[in-house]
């Protein structure tokens, strides 16, 4: 039912690609990982996939041996118990600014002793057959990726990489701009120092550090393997679709031009 090494693949910092799940269909999820992501993750934060979708989601990525996370809505203690209760392999954390707010996520990820996690009986137990079983494996294998996405976590960027059991630190570009007052303009000087400084934190404090790269493009994804990025999610469901549209229309328009010559 897991994937037991995805985590171990992270912390050792081997390169590993998955993509981003909005639209909540099984058929989607099945089709990505016959493309041979080594993870897929559903973004809970920005679309509307409730819980009963979710668990189906998970149960067909894992079905074809893929790793399933979740990027909660929120770092809220409901979200993530339900998310890893529906069986999610790990997860990503949005908009952790403070050590304090790594410290929270690691709590609400974790049964006790290490955290505070409310024990539930759910899918990921086995609705209770398996339990211990459970305990053992999210103990050793249960993954944390924080996202980065304020200036204010650069400048607490040390402490937060102090917190051990975060497996990786997923920089959010456009959140990062927008909190500097210049959204999406990422050759503005201050984006640029804010871009750097968390390479050059990171790279001093030996974290493993992630990227999404949302344009298909492969110029940008051999730039990130250059600057170190390891856990790189590339594109999305929807751009992927975008990118057949835009074939489908340059086969449209050349099947037309055709047909002009023949009148």
């Amino acid at each position: 039912m897991k994937d037991k090494s995805i985590k171990s693949r992270i912390r050792k910092g081997d390169v590993t690609v998955g993509t981003w799940l909005t639209i909540g269909h099984t058929s989607i999820v099945e089709i990505l990982c016959d493309a041979g992501f080594d993870w897929l993750t559903i973004d809970l934060e920005h679309n509307t996939i409730h819980q009963e979708t979710l668990r189906h989601l998970i149960i067909a990525g894992q079905a074809k041996g893929v790793a399933m996370f979740v990027r909660v809505p929120k770092n809220e203690e409901v979200y993530i118990k339900q998310a890893l209760d529906a069986g999610a392999d790990g997860l990503v954390v949005p908009m952790i600014e403070t050590y304090e707010d790594a410290l929270k996520a690691v709590q609400y990820a974790y049964y006790p002793p290490k955290g505070s996690r409310g024990v539930g009986l759910s899918r990921a137990q086995g609705y209770g057959e398996t339990f211990e079983q459970y305990l053992d494996w999210a103990s050793k294998n249960l993954t944390i990726i924080a996202q980065i996405e304020h200036i204010d976590a650069i400048k607490q960027l040390e402490q937060i990489t102090s917190v051990e059991e975060i497996d990786a630190l997923m920089i959010g570009p456009y959140d990062l701009s927008a909190s500097l007052g210049k959204p999406g303009q990422f050759d503005d000087d201050n984006v640029i120092a804010a871009l750097n400084d968390f390479m050059h934190i990171t790279n001093q404090c030996n974290a493993n550090i992630g990227l999404h790269i949302v344009p298909l493009e492969s110029l940008r994804f051999e730039d990130a393997l250059k600057k170190r990025y390891s856990f790189i999610a590339y594109g999305t469901d929807f751009q992927f679709l975008r990118k057949s549209k835009e074939e489908f229309i340059s086969l449209k328009s050349f099947i037309e031009k055709n047909q002009n010559r023949d009148e």
